[in-house]
């Protein structure tokens, strides 16, 4: 039986993952900043464990309670929305320390068991801002995209140890408590000449006609976890698959052609042409 490590269990995204990959015979190590009692409940093959991305003796004491994994999903993550211009460096940096570095901390401290048993998967959650940018998330959006480019670096580092490196993109989780955190976050950051544009932006968000949801995001880190090709990206939810179609030259190829996702839907309108209509990250 093989087991999976996820980071940022509490809601959202890994917490989805975690059921689905328990409900499918896995055993999961979920693991959150401050475990709350009740999100999941106590099962054989299911092991909850606190786990901060950014502090070394948190991630190591989790590794070593967990034992031997197969899978590690970075999915621990903020948002953050609001004007560059009234975002605090610390703010920023904060964002980075658990979006961009949390991962990379994680992902080294995991590193050795994997490159010693020649197998491995790493898979990194992102967001589909890293590729159709839009207005008002520029710090969560550089924090995301430095992500990238290490995933996209460290898969080719690594295929020499047989160990495969995958991205997560998922598009515009509305329903999710990330976005809500996100939005929270927002206070203050939106100076008086921003607010107007600023209006404008988040008046496109609730037109968007596509969105991602937790299970589609849960649908993709199972395939991700269980293809066995070199396949780097796996956009999660109808609005970033028809993003990825609509940018598919040869960017989204491998997945695009799997039988698995052939449903998707594929949307014109979801490129558009002025920055009310963008959609947001996940």
């Amino acid at each position: 039986m093989k087991t999976i490590l996820i980071t940022g269990c509490s809601s959202g995204y890994g917490l989805q993952t975690a059921r689905l990959f328990h409900e499918r015979g896995w055993n999961v190590i979920a693991t959150m900043r401050t475990p709350t009692p009740g999100i999941l409940a106590p099962a054989e093959g299911l092991l909850v464990l606190p786990l901060d991305v950014t502090r070394t003796a948190s991630i190591d004491q989790a590794l070593e309670l967990a034992g031997p994994i197969d899978v590690l999903v970075n999915n621990a993550g903020i948002g953050l929305f609001g004007a560059f211009e009234a975002t605090p460096l610390a703010t920023v940096r904060e964002i980075f320390e658990t979006n961009t570095f949390g991962t990379m901390a994680v992902t080294q401290a995991v590193l050795p068991q994997f490159r010693k048993r020649r197998s491995g998967i790493i898979i990194n959650v992102t967001s589909t801002a890293t590729i159709a940018p839009f207005p008002l998330v520029a710090a969560y959006t550089a924090s995301k995209t430095a992500v990238e480019g290490f995933t996209e670096s460290l898969a080719l580092e690594l295929a020499e140890f047989d160990v495969r490196v995958k991205l997560i993109e998922p598009g515009y989780g509305p329903a999710t408590r990330f976005a809500a955190n996100g939005a929270e976050r927002m206070k203050d950051l939106i100076l008086e000449p921003y607010m107007a544009y600023a209006q404008s932006v988040f008046a496109g968000f609730s037109g968007v006609p596509l969105a991602t949801t937790e299970a589609a995001v849960a649908e993709a880190i199972w395939h991700a976890a269980n293809d066995p090709a070199t396949t780097l990206r796996y956009p999660a939810g109808d609005d970033a698959m028809a993003l990825a179609r609509a940018r598919s030259g040869g960017y989204y190829t491998d997945v695009l052609s799997a039988s698995a996702i052939d449903s998707a839907t594929a949307s014109a309108t979801l490129m558009p042409s002025t920055p009310a209509d963008r959609m947001p990250p996940a």
